[in-house]
């Protein structure tokens, strides 16, 4: 099985080099585009406005100058235009990806770029602290062997999964919901000069609980597995825009 893998935590990230050991455990013939640098929190960006490089580090192994999406997008239609890969492996992201984190992630982004190539995907995630040696790849690889041989009951148009993974592997499974948990709830000023603000994001999360949610699975040693769609949406009622175009003068 051919399987592409990218990050946003650049291709020197302890978190890659796990993922891709369990996947070439499994035997498979892995490819890796990763950025040259860390992404934390560029979402779904795409570099319209610059070259990208993508620069050969080992066999089936290069460093992409663009973002996580560019990744995928470079990998796709560049190196492997010819052999697409059987699965897309994003990850394993330094930290928890839960609540508004969909949004903001760059491991989400490379999952949903791949899903709107119409290709499998799994972003992997995990909560800080945790050992990285041969049991974590074996249980990583573990995981891998199941979504992929049960990718018939979650693979349909537009969706891919969220895994998070808690600090000790192996852990059992859990479904969960997205619930809250916003980062990005403040901005600090750390400097003032006349009519010249500068301020800087505040790091850290409320780490909110709900019942049911990912926050309280993880916590209690779960993995959790939430299936994401890209173009999921809440629809009007006809009614409402009926409405409102009934307001237009």
């Amino acid at each position: 099985m051919r399987v592409l893998i990218a990050n946003d935590d650049g291709i020197a990230s302890p978190g890659l080099a796990l993922l891709a050991e369990a996947a070439r455990a499994r035997g498979d013939e892995v490819w890796i585009v990763a950025p040259e640098r860390k992404w934390t929190a560029a979402s779904h960006q795409l570099s319209f406005d610059t070259d990208i490089v993508l620069t050969r580090r080992e066999i089936r192994t290069y460093a992409c100058s663009g973002a996580p999406a560019d990744c995928v997008v470079a990998a796709l239609s560049v190196l492997m235009a010819e052999t697409p890969p059987d699965l897309v492996l994003s990850g394993i992201n330094d930290g928890r990806n839960v609540g508004e984190d969909m949004a903001y992630s760059g491991t989400m982004a490379i999952a949903r770029e791949a899903a709107m190539w119409g290709l499998p995907a799994l972003a992997f995630s995990r909560t800080k602290g945790g050992e990285m040696g041969l049991r974590e790849q074996d249980a990583v690889g573990a995981l891998i062997d199941l979504l992929w041989a049960a990718r018939d009951d979650w693979h349909h148009e537009g969706t891919w999964l969220s895994v998070n993974l808690p600090k000790d592997l192996p852990a059992p499974l859990a479904g969960a919901c997205i619930g809250r948990d916003k980062i990005a709830a403040a901005m600090d000023v750390t400097a003032q000069d006349g009519e010249r603000i500068t301020c800087r994001i505040r790091r850290g999360r409320p780490h909110t609980l709900s019942p049911g949610d990912e926050n309280t699975a993880i916590d209690s040693g779960h993995v959790t597995i939430v299936r994401h769609c890209w173009f999921a949406h809440a629809p009007l009622e006809d009614a409402t825009v009926a409405r409102w175009q009934s307001m237009v003068k």
